[in-house]
């Protein structure tokens, strides 16, 4: 039925939370005093997924929303650094499932992201960027997620594709994008309307692969 599978990234093929809260929280200590919110995996949890100006204002409440936005852009770039070389954890038997999965469809991933956060994501765990035959964000574009959905399958003349995500912005995002959406229930978010869901990276190749 498919021929392509698109990927979110956070809260559906890793888990940086943590560790983003660790870099975040070392440029606002070092730097901005004026920011007295406190950053936290759980909060980065609730926040994943959104465009990164939405999730500075959210996230840095105690300064105006300018400078939240300021205090973001310089936290990504520390972020990326960290991540690179401290990496993050994968999810549970995710290099096995796309071992499975890349034997029969095509493999991307789009994410709400800024200049060089998948790069990073290649770089803390190298052995994964060969099952992916492209990525696009925004912060290479510019674009919303649906416009990156739309430009990998126009780009990689995708026929079939379905994306894999964890919250209710990839469903609206691959609704947008005219593609079914595959809720993947471990992650961060909650989703009421969606062709399947899993609870694992292994059950999507139960359900997407078809053994005779």
């Amino acid at each position: 039925m498919f021929d392509s599978i698109i990927f979110d990234m956070d809260g559906t093929l890793w888990d940086s939370t943590q560790e983003v809260a660790v870099a975040f929280s070392k440029v606002v200590k070092d730097k901005y005093p004026e920011v007295t919110d406190e950053v936290t995996a759980k909060k980065l949890q609730g926040l994943f997924g959104l465009p990164l100006d939405v999730i500075a204002v959210k996230l840095f409440q105690s300064v105006s929303e300018e400078h939240a936005i300021s205090v973001m852009k310089e936290c990504c770039e520390y972020e990326c650094e960290y991540l690179a070389q401290y990496g993050a954890s994968v999810y549970e038997g995710l290099e096995t499932a796309l071992i499975k999965l890349s034997k029969e469809y095509k493999l991307l991933i789009v994410s709400n992201c800024q200049e060089g956060y998948i790069q990073c994501f290649f770089q803390a765990h190298p052995e994964l960027e060969k099952y992916f035959m492209d990525y696009e964000y925004p912060g290479r574009t510019g674009k919303f997620k649906a416009d990156n959905i739309r430009i990998v399958i126009e780009r990689n003349k995708l026929k079939s594709p379905v994306y894999v995500g964890d919250t209710a912005g990839d469903a609206k995002a691959a609704n947008e994008a005219g593609i079914p959406f595959i809720f993947a229930r471990y992650g961060f978010g909650q989703v009421e309307d969606y062709y399947d869901v899993i609870d694992s990276l292994w059950q999507l190749t139960d359900k997407l692969i078809v053994t005779v």
